[in-house]
């Protein structure tokens, strides 16, 4: 396994763990609950024969899981065995042995235990601790301490502000790059400009998206908001690629190329040259080399047509500059395009020309 895909694997693990403590969660009800009580606890979630080998000792339970159950059995000195899933409590009062010689930064011997378990098995582990009033998940490596809802809401709308910041930029770019694509006026610099904006406002709402997830029901209002914000920025990140990034022998398939642009560290996603770069045009100094659109953005914006109807129409004409110039009878001859699609075409591509000009200079 690569280190890639092994911390792909890690931030899936930690975000369904995180899922499932969240507020509104029945086992989040029992971690408080023992919080309440000042016990503390030590919670593997799953079992496996990894699992199995650092066990001994303890009951086998295999019971349905309920709060109280938790909250009643964490007052036991060991560890508490849930199902991967949490819906079973399989195993308590467990004495967990993990490999001695795993480094970890952690002093509590709970806490120990907890990081170099998770480490071992890439089992999620929770260490509920009495003495700091805290909840730490453990996932390979990841410490994670949970956070009341009031702390995290808070960041989380600090985030939505200056989403809808980068929203509203990015619309003014992306108005501005269609009106180019109009006169046949667009350059490197203007199509890294949208994709720029684009990447900013995805990046926010990943951390808004994990805000969300740690949540749970507190989180609803806050998910709502989101997806009004974001709703068509990732067909529009690929029909850029489309529309632009080189084709044929010496280019990319699209997911490839968005793949490179969200490969770029965060201190270089200020830099045009960098985003050039990733979509293949070039570098800084083809910043204000002239591009032709191939149409797809604007053809995504006429009504009721379908994406098989506009590959056609593409693959038929080549450029956008081609396609507005196109009359009716012209555009019939694309397969699939008869005279009522033909005329919808026409009049919408004509309506989006002259709605581009006039938000562009009025």
């Amino acid at each position: 396994m690569s280190i890639n895909d092994r911390a792909g694997d890690t931030s899936s693990i930690l975000r369904a763990t995180l899922a499932s403590v969240a507020p509104g969660t029945a086992l989040r009800e029992g971690l408080e609950r023992i919080l309440r009580g000042r016990t503390g606890a030590l919670i593997v979630l799953g079992q496996d024969k990894d699992i199995d080998a650092l066990s001994t000792g303890g009951f086998v339970l295999d019971v349905p899981f309920t709060p109280t159950a938790l909250r009643e059995l964490a007052k036991m000195d060991g560890a508490i065995i849930l199902d991967k899933g949490a819906t079973r409590i399989l195993q308590a009062g467990v004495h967990l042995m993990p490999d001695p010689s795993i480094p970890t930064h952690e002093t509590g011997t709970r806490h120990r235990t907890a990081d170099r378990v998770a480490r071992q098995t890439n089992v999620p582990v929770i260490s509920v601790s009495a003495s700091m009033h805290i909840i730490a998940l453990y996932v390979d490596g990841t410490r994670r301490v949970l956070e009341e809802a009031g702390a995290i809401l808070g960041r989380a709308n600090q985030a939505l502000a200056t989403l809808e910041r980068y929203k509203l930029r990015l619309d003014e770019v992306s108005g501005a790059l269609s009106a180019l694509e109009i006169e046949d006026l667009v350059t490197v610099r203007d199509v890294a400009a949208v994709a720029q904006r684009l990447e900013m406002v995805t990046r926010i709402a990943v951390e808004i998206e994990d805000y969300v997830l740690e949540l749970g029901t507190d989180g609803r209002l806050l998910s709502l908001q989101l997806d009004e914000l974001v709703t068509g920025v990732e067909s529009e990140r690929e029909l850029i690629v489309r529309d632009y990034a080189p084709s044929g022998r010496r280019g990319k398939p699209p997911v490839e190329v968005l793949a490179d642009l969200s490969e770029i560290v965060s201190g270089d996603l200020v830099d045009l040259a960098a985003i050039a770069r990733a979509l293949g045009l070039g570098t800084g100094e083809h910043l204000e080399s002239a591009l032709s659109p191939r149409g797809y953005r604007l053809l995504a914006k006429v009504p009721r047509l379908p994406n098989s109807v506009i590959e056609r129409l593409v693959e038929h004409f080549g450029t956008l500059q081609k396609l507005l110039a196109a009359s009716i009878e012209d555009l019939q001859t694309v397969e699939g395009v008869g005279e009522l699609r033909a005329r919808s075409v026409r009049e919408g591509l004509s309506r989006l020309a002259e709605s581009s000009i006039l938000e562009r200079y009025v």
